[in-house]
């Protein structure tokens, strides 16, 4: 198979999905990918990842539809090529033809005893789209495109707004912008947008996100410095956080280091970033050198205080906490069929962990900013109130006039949790 052509991406995103399926991270699995095929071009690499991604938010759906035509199980590699080819025939209907007779040719490299099987299912997919369509309704999984588990839990927490939440997850995620002050004004870097053709929107924290997302290439000034993607939701930590001049700041789970670089757009203050994962760790150092910035950054795990601070309290932490990754699951939709319910309880546990591992190096009077990008109650709200239970010197304060914010995944930014406490002096 050419590798422009659509059967070849076909069976380049079947496999990826075959990988999901099995258990592997899917943006492992896809950088895998590409190292092995170096010689791809842009267009083949973008079509291998809007195929496997989009397939995986629509998993959900695609699985029942597959639930409903199979009479016995196919071979792994040809299950996840029937998952692409659906996802392909709903997202673009009109093009139902070339997407039968691609999928046909790709299963015909694949195994050739079974491209009628898979033109087969296909076809009767098309043949009974209002009858398959209607059942789909009722199938709580299939409709919403999440676990029925998920689906509930955001339900019980978020009963006005878990629809919308949820469809806001199925959409491809939008592409945010943060200007570094330190190098223009963000009234400067708009007009440049619009100057090079990029429509926008500015939000109320200064975020710009993009009508449609483009190659970092595309980004006036990326390579000096100018500017970072980053989700609008994650540019509210710094502001948060109401640094000051002169502070001592802990970053404690820092990677990839978005929130880091922001911290020192944003005041001069000294800051340290901590970094389990030593890859990770070089990513963040990375981010300064293009932005042209000044932190310390160090490998260490935040919860083994002994290895890594010096006796000096902090004025302000950031708590970006590992989490379900439930807000951002549009960006990583493996991440809606590899976790499972009972994975919450574990998070929180770390989480909390976290939380009492870090407070004593808190100065008095100081300030601690939790964040996840999850939706679940128990790593957010439930979180901090036991937390506050643990610790009688620990005080809410209100964020922007509420006790926490709870963003919820919407057109202009990823799902977040944001909970402030105080030490009392």
């Amino acid at each position: 198979m050419p590798a422009d052509s659509l059967a070849f991406s076909f069976s380049c995103a079947a496999a990826l999905v075959e990988s999901v399926l099995a258990g592997a991270n899917l943006t492992d699995a896809f950088e895998g990918m590409l190292a092995q095929h170096p010689d791809w071009p842009d267009g083949t690499r973008g079509a291998v990842r809007d195929l496997a991604w989009g397939t995986l938010r629509d998993y959900g759906r695609g699985d029942a539809v597959l639930r409903r035509l199979l009479h016995k199980p196919l071979p792994e590699s040809i299950h996840a090529l029937l998952l692409v080819a659906l996802h392909r025939l709903e997202s673009r209907p009109e093009q139902a033809h070339t997407v039968v007779n691609q999928a046909v040719e790709a299963a015909a490299a694949l195994m050739p005893p079974l491209k009628g099987v898979v033109n087969g299912v296909l076809r009767n997919r098309q043949r009974n789209a209002a009858e398959l369509d209607a059942e789909l309704v009722a199938d709580q999984a299939a409709y919403y495109r999440h676990p029925s588990w998920w689906i509930e839990r955001l339900r019980a927490s978020f009963p006005d707004d878990w629809e919308a939440a949820l469809a806001a997850g199925n959409e491809r995620p939008p592409m945010g912008l943060r200007v570094n002050r330190l190098r223009g004004s963000v009234d400067a870097y708009a007009s440049e947008l619009e100057t090079a053709g990029l429509g926008h929107r500015r939000l109320a924290n200064d975020a710009l996100v993009l009508e449609r997302p483009v190659a970092v290439a595309a980004l006036p000034g990326f390579a000096a410095g100018r500017v970072s993607v980053q989700d609008a939701g994650a540019q509210w930590a710094a502001r948060w956080l109401d640094l000051a001049a002169g502070q001592r700041v802990l970053d404690a789970c820092a990677a990839p280091g978005g929130k880091s670089a922001h911290i020192l757009e944003t005041a001069p203050v000294e800051l340290l970033s901590l970094e389990l994962d030593p890859v990770r760790t070089r990513r963040i150092a990375d981010n300064f050198a293009r932005l042209g910035l000044a932190g310390e950054v160090r490998t260490a795990d935040c919860r083994e205080r002994a290895k890594w601070w010096d006796g000096r309290p902090f004025d302000r932490i950031l708590a970006d906490v590992p989490c379900s990754a439930s807000g951002v699951a549009r960006r990583h939709p493996d991440i809606k069929w590899l976790r499972r319910a009972d994975d919450i309880a574990r998070f929180a546990a770390q989480q909390a962990e976290i939380l009492d591992a870090l407070w004593p190096t808190l100065a008095p009077g100081g300030s601690l900013l939790y964040v996840t990008c999850s939706v679940f109650d128990e790593e957010n709200a439930r979180q901090i109130e036991r937390f506050c239970a643990r610790h009688a010197d620990a005080l809410r304060v209100d964020i922007d006039g509420r006790p926490a914010r709870q963003l919820l995944p919407h057109a202009d930014h990823d799902g977040f949790y944001y909970a402030l406490l105080a030490k009392r002096a």
